[in-house]
């Protein structure tokens, strides 16, 4: 029976190929015990299986959780490390599974929708394994920093660029990241000027680096009387969270000019008069960066500090990126044009991809932060070397 269905088989073959790939990177390296043949294998499996080792044997010691602050980095790189290492447990357990069923199925075609079920599951890892391999970056295992900035529009930039924000917290949360507010300037009628979010967690830089650019808006806008038809831009900037410890990024005192203001926004008498936000602006690069999120001036310059190392540490990736970005025209500019993403609520709701040609039809959910088809077809079209595929005016 198994062999009447074209469907079933094709897609059995499919997984079986994809099984046999992971045994073939993963599978021969586990059994050996020379670890320097690491380099050999994909995903390094034995190098991240002995780095975790390392880190819960630091996590059993009593004394672990008497630096809060270093007990949290060591959790975050174990988090990072078992985001590879159990998928890739999994896939392999599942496709020595996988191919017990299939010979199960040979003999009893009543366990063919087992196997259907199966194969869908063990696609579903593989295709996550795939997606995991092209976070190759140098800094894609990094936290991210996300500024987001209200561009041609009006009031309704404004507002467009909360809805954003919103809309990449709301990821986050999808995703059981953590979300820290660093700088949020509000509109005096509605909205945001801009804010500034750290994403944190597995890979975050690695699936968010594709939103950089500008992300276009058609709506009805619900700040015109006559109801009319609205266009509107923001922008959104994203940079690696880079460690103080990271000796490739300097800072000279002598670069930078510091200024100190009056935080604004909610949060009390204290955050109103008390000059606590920094902003600092790095002669060389004419990069500017502000943190008001606390009450402490300290706290909030080694924020800023840090939040320049991250544009700095972008900076450079970008340079590396130049080359392609000039061929393909994808630095992101202001204005009519320039979007990498649509979103429209008129004349019917869509969201559109100007990359990579990822069209998702329901505009709340993306706005409630279904974003994953965006950013997994982002990292594909990249791999892919391709050019721009949509254009959606």
């Amino acid at each position: 029976m198994l062999e009447n269905n074209r469907a079933l088989s094709l897609r059995t073959r499919r997984t079986l190929q994809s099984s046999s790939w992971i045994h073939h990177y993963f599978i021969v390296w586990k059994k050996s015990a020379l670890a320097s043949f690491s380099y050999e294998t994909l995903f390094d499996y034995a190098g991240r299986t002995e780095s975790a080792a390392k880190l819960e044997s630091q996590m059993s010691q009593a004394d672990f959780w008497d630096d809060s602050e270093a007990a949290q980095v060591t959790v975050a790189k174990l988090k990072q490390l078992n985001s590879v290492l159990k998928p890739l447990d999994e896939s392999i357990s599942a496709s020595d599974d996988l191919e017990a069923l299939v010979e199960l199925v040979k003999e009893d075609d009543s366990l063919e929708s087992e196997l259907t079920a199966e194969v869908i599951r063990v696609e579903g890892l593989v295709d996550q394994l795939e997606l995991t391999s092209l976070l190759s970056g140098p800094h894609d295992s990094c936290d991210a920093l996300v500024s987001i900035h209200a561009r041609d529009g009006g009031t309704d930039a404004n507002d467009w660029a909360e809805m954003m924000l919103r809309m990449y917290t709301a990821w986050a949360n999808k995703r059981e990241l953590t979300v820290e507010l660093l700088d949020r300037q509000d509109d005096d009628v509605a909205g945001i000027q801009n804010a500034t979010i750290a994403i944190r967690g597995p890979w975050a830089y690695g699936y968010l680096r594709g939103e950089m650019g500008i992300h276009r808006l058609v709506r009805i806008s619900p700040f015109n009387a006559e109801g009319k038809r609205q266009t509107s831009f923001a922008a959104v900037d994203v940079s690696p969270e880079i460690s103080d410890d990271d000796t490739d990024i300097e800072i000279k005192d002598e670069d930078i000019r510091e200024d100190v203001f009056r935080a604004s926004g909610a949060g009390g008498q204290h955050v109103n008069k008390t000059s606590s936000a920094i902003r600092l602006t790095h002669f060389p690069t004419g990069i500017v960066v502000q943190c008001q999120s606390e009450r402490s001036q300290h706290k909030n310059r080694a924020t800023a500090i840090k939040m320049l190392r991250s544009r700095l540490a972008r900076l450079e990736e970008e340079k590396r990126e130049a080359e392609q970005l000039a061929k393909y025209k994808l630095q992101p500019k202001t204005g009519f044009g320039s979007q990498i993403r649509n979103y429209f609520l008129h004349p019917d709701q869509r969201v559109k991809d100007q990359r990579t040609g990822h069209y998702a039809g329901n505009f709340q959910s993306v706005l409630d932060g279904d974003l994953d088809g965006f950013l997994d077809a982002y990292l594909r079209w990249k791999a892919s070397d391709a050019v721009p595929v949509a254009v959606d005016e």
